[in-house]
């Protein structure tokens, strides 16, 4: 590869950026790409981008963009390589413990606080937290309620736990076994869940960014069992919830019907099935 030292302005490490990626992600990601990085190391807007182009880059920012390249060649997402990431108007730290925060499940924190009095004194809990971006979102809407977040991962409550910091926003994380059916005298208004929900033998259809480098505890379930948790989260429901406290899910786009269909058979009732902005099934709703 060749080095970037020889180039100088930030007008010319955008170029460059875009000549040692091209190919390897579609233009309207790497345009996004140039922009991102180029924010990171200098602090600049979008539109102070396009006004600074002449801006001369030190050694060390021309070596960082080079250490940029070198990780988006290996498919590394782009928001680890920054360490952070934006979800719902908040900041959030990423790495390689958690999952990359989906816009997909901004819809769900939509319909959470779209539904719910948001200056009420509610109880909510939210299961398999990883980053901590759904909790820290609800907390943020539902500023006088009490939040709790569970996860099975030690390294992604860490995650989690500073980017509570990080946005001053209180939850109580707590390391916790959904499947192992914990037992808690609290009962929650509110539970919400974006669960492992990727069936094992659709690997092959992941890409490559998502397989080789985001956690595979938080993204897979097995083929003979696709609603493991969706079951388990449920039954942990019915006796933790209180009479008509909300249940809510992120699925996977070809399990609307069988979560419909679990979570009625449990005898929940107003059983909602919702679609994303891509026209997928990807959230339910249901009340005890």
């Amino acid at each position: 590869m060749p080095h970037f030292l020889y180039l100088c302005t930030m007008q010319a490490a955008i170029i460059h950026i875009q000549s040692e990626l091209q190919g390897l992600y579609p233009d309207t990601e790497l345009k996004n790409f140039c922009n991102l990085i180029v924010e990171n190391l200098t602090g600049f807007s979008r539109i102070e981008i396009i006004l600074n182009k002449n801006t001369i880059f030190s050694d060390k920012q021309r070596n960082e963009v080079d250490s940029f390249i070198e990780k988006l060649k290996r498919f590394v997402p782009i928001q680890y390589i920054l360490g952070e990431t934006e979800f719902y108007g908040l900041p959030f730290f990423v790495n390689e413990s958690v999952l990359i925060p989906r816009p997909e499940t901004e819809e769900l924190v939509d319909w959470v606080q779209s539904e719910n009095d948001r200056g009420a004194h509610l109880r909510i809990l939210d299961i398999g937290t990883g980053s901590g971006c759904i909790a820290i979102s609800i907390k943020k809407e539902f500023s006088n309620s009490v939040v709790d977040a569970f996860d099975i991962s030690e390294r992604a409550l860490e995650t989690a736990c500073r980017n509570a910091n990080r946005n001053r926003l209180e939850v109580n994380f707590s390391r916790t076994d959904i499947l192992s059916s914990p037992e808690f005298n609290t009962k929650w208004d509110i539970i919400i869940s974006n669960p492992p929900y990727i069936a094992e033998q659709e690997k092959s259809e992941i890409l490559p960014n998502v397989l080789n480098h985001e956690p595979h505890l938080a993204l897979f379930v097995p083929d003979d069992d696709p609603l493991l948790f969706y079951r388990h989260i449920a039954l942990f429901a019915q006796q933790h919830l209180q009479p008509n406290g909300k249940l809510y899910f992120e699925i996977h786009r070809d399990a609307g019907q069988a979560c419909v269909s679990l979570l009625a058979g449990l005898g929940y009732h107003d059983v909602e099935l919702r679609k994303d902005i891509s026209g997928n099934d990807r959230m339910v709703r249901a009340i005890k």
